[in-house]
């Protein structure tokens, strides 16, 4: 059971985060992916109106709930799943491939988009290097596909790898007239914020652990 005033409590003390570090602007888009529907009610009913999923089952199982919120794509997304959800994603952060630009592009044209950028120095996660960055805008933007930004997660127990991530990032979204930069989750949400993040992908800080059984199950 979610306690609903611990939720409360901690939105008020992320939006206040944003704030101390100059980030007014900085949207707060709520993870609400393993858990239940009911998660994303609560959410909205806490002005959190950008709900973040990574899974389409989940998405067509909450449909209902996520209503009118502004839904943030932001997992790795099979080819064949975009299909299944285009209608309803208002922007996709893990653009990581061109295969699944060119689905994008087929499936919803024009949609805004962002391209995950790999994190410095760590092959095992997805993105495009940021050398590749700029041919793969452009590449997008033949395909008329909105580019509104770049996507990237920090470096899992390397806090300084992970500035150096954000900063590059920034600096790169700065160079190619970017206007949004996806960093910072729960653990990394402050050095994000002092990097320039304009989206923070928050959840277990605000929800708490996600449910060890899935929402729906697996396909």
């Amino acid at each position: 059971m979610i306690d609903v005033e611990l939720v409360a409590d901690r939105v008020s003390a992320i939006r206040e985060e944003i704030v101390r570090y100059g980030r007014p602007d900085c949207r707060l888009v709520a993870v609400t992916k393993g858990f239940g529907p009911d998660v994303i009610t609560l959410a909205r009913a806490l002005g959190l109106d950008d709900v973040g999923e990574s899974y389409a089952q989940e998405i067509d199982h909450k449909r209902r709930a996520i209503g009118d919120a502004r839904l943030h794509f932001i997992g790795r997304i099979q080819r064949n799943k975009v299909r299944k959800i285009a209608d309803a994603v208002d922007l996709w952060h893990s653009v990581d491939r061109i295969e699944i630009v060119d689905e994008i592009a087929k499936r919803s044209p024009g949609a805004p988009i962002l391209l995950q950028v790999q994190p410095s120095g760590d092959e095992t996660k997805a993105g495009f290097v940021a050398e590749e960055i700029e041919s793969v805008l452009a590449y997008a933007v033949d395909a008329e596909l909105d580019v509104r930004g770049l996507m990237t997660m920090g470096v899992h127990g390397d806090e300084a790898a992970t500035r150096q991530t954000f900063d590059r990032v920034t600096a790169l979204a700065d160079r190619l007239d970017l206007a949004e930069r996806s960093m910072g989750m729960s653990g990394d949400r402050l050095a994000a914020l002092g990097a320039g993040s304009t989206m923070l992908r928050v959840g277990s800080a605000l929800f708490g652990p996600r449910p060890e059984r899935p929402v729906v199950p697996p396909i």
